[in-house]
């Protein structure tokens, strides 16, 4: 086994290697220093490495390498986009950058939103406070290098200031015309006092991406997160969710994800104030040369807050899906109700999941369990269907949708979630 000082050495030169042509963007005093703080921060962690503890299912080189791999464009000829048929706010970025052209105006009652490259020049902005302090506050007791990385040299993204009830959600639509983008993407979403709103995201953003989204979500706020990550077969990328929850407050993040080469979606939830509720899902398919890995850690810092960790992934044909999960209680978070499920289906022999489920509880007064699983098809179930006179593809269809259920069920509003199971199903049919 490697020293661990010489692990961190190669860590550390190998974040030099790449910040070395780098130049911190420009920007007002309060970007600037954010920016500067993140650069420190990466260079004292180093990038990460597969002997890490949290990265070694995932090898990150992919995602570190000093230029994005080629990844040929997904013909999405005849298949319409997702969300397409809900009356939304679309906010368009183009190999990760935002298009205004394409884009509705950027003006609805209940919010305020602006591209991150106009406050850029803004000596004073309301994220002045939230930029990078969320992801900061990350780093322990998991280092996130690639969060760092993308605070520091993100220049393309949105600060999203929700004061009402917005009528309509607001949808961040990821297009790609370049078959080398390498997007680097940061948004700050504040969501007042008793403010509540729904964020759609959707596309492929880029061949290589790297994405921040940093949520503060204040005293009986509300935030409904609905995620679609799908059409490129070759695209990799990490996306990071940060979250703070005040009292009586409320997150709901769904993801959904199909295709992709090597996709790690970390998330980091922090229940700060009393009665909070914090709900994380997702639903995965993959087939072939795919991995896929949620990472996500929940820390109850307050008393009689909820959280949920739902994930399923169907895989076959190499398929590879990660799940690290951890419930950290603190010793004043009484009256705890957290719960974490993370189960696979593998549809053939070649398949692979691997689970690191965690719970960490210092308070005595709680209620926290987890489980993890993963098997095939159950040939009883599926006997049932076919003795029922339904030809064996679409018996095999039907458990396929019912196992990741749970999962979609955990979207609020079920015309998104019946929307998503269409997707599903049609993924499932054309690859029989």
């Amino acid at each position: 086994m490697m020293p661990r000082a010489k692990l961190k050495a190669q860590k550390v030169e190998a974040a030099e290697t790449l910040l070395a042509e780098r130049a911190l963007p420009g920007g007002g005093a309060w970007l600037r220093r954010a920016r500067e703080a993140a650069r420190a921060r990466l260079v004292e962690m180093g990038l990460p490495s597969k002997r890490d503890e949290y990265w070694r299912y995932t090898d990150p080189r992919r995602l570190t390498a000093l230029e994005a791999e080629a990844g040929k464009l997904h013909d999405t000829q005849g298949e319409a986009p997702v969300f397409d048929g809900f009356d939304r706010l679309k906010i368009v970025f183009v190999d990760g950058v935002f298009d205004a052209d394409a884009s509705d105006a950027l003006a609805m009652e209940g919010v305020e939103i602006c591209p991150l490259a106009d406050a850029a020049g803004m000596d004073l902005h309301w994220a002045r406070d939230l930029y990078g302090a969320l992801e900061a506050r990350g780093q322990a007791p998991v280092e996130r290098p690639l969060a760092s990385l993308n605070t520091a040299y993100a220049t393309e993204g949105l600060l999203i200031r929700i004061t009402g009830k917005p009528a309509k959600p607001i949808s961040l639509i990821y297009q790609r015309s370049d078959q080398q983008a390498d997007a680097i993407l940061h948004h700050v979403i504040r969501v007042e006092d008793g403010a509540e709103a729904t964020v759609l995201e959707n596309g492929p953003m880029a061949s290589r991406f790297n994405q921040v989204m940093e949520v503060d979500i204040a005293e009986g706020a509300v935030l409904h997160h609905i995620r679609a990550q799908g059409r490129d077969h070759e695209r990799a990328g990490a996306a990071h969710l940060f979250v703070r929850l005040g009292a009586e407050a409320q997150l709901k993040s769904f993801t959904l994800t199909a295709n992709g080469a090597l996709i790690r979606n970390e998330a980091v939830i922090w229940l700060d104030g009393a009665d909070g509720s914090a709900h994380i899902a997702g639903a995965t398919v993959g087939d072939g040369a795919f991995h896929h890995d949620d990472t996500v850690f929940v820390n109850h810092a307050a008393p009689r807050c909820e959280s949920r960790q739902v994930f399923k992934k169907v895989l076959r044909h190499g398929a590879v899906g990660v799940f690290q999960g951890k419930i950290l209680v603190d010793q004043v978070a009484q009256l705890t109700d957290g719960y974490q499920i993370s189960q696979s289906l593998l549809l053939d022999e070649d398949a692979q999941f691997l689970a690191k489920p965690e719970l960490e509880i210092y308070a005595d007064d709680v209620k926290c369990s987890h489980g993890s699983t993963s098997g095939e098809i159950d040939p009883s179930q599926l006997f049932y269907l076919r003795a029922r006179g339904l030809p064996e593809d679409q018996a095999k269809m039907l458990l396929v949708l019912a196992f990741l259920a749970e999962a979609l069920e955990e979207i609020a509003d079920p015309a998104y979630a019946d929307d998503l199971r269409d997707r599903l199903e049609a993924w499932l049919k054309r690859r029989g």
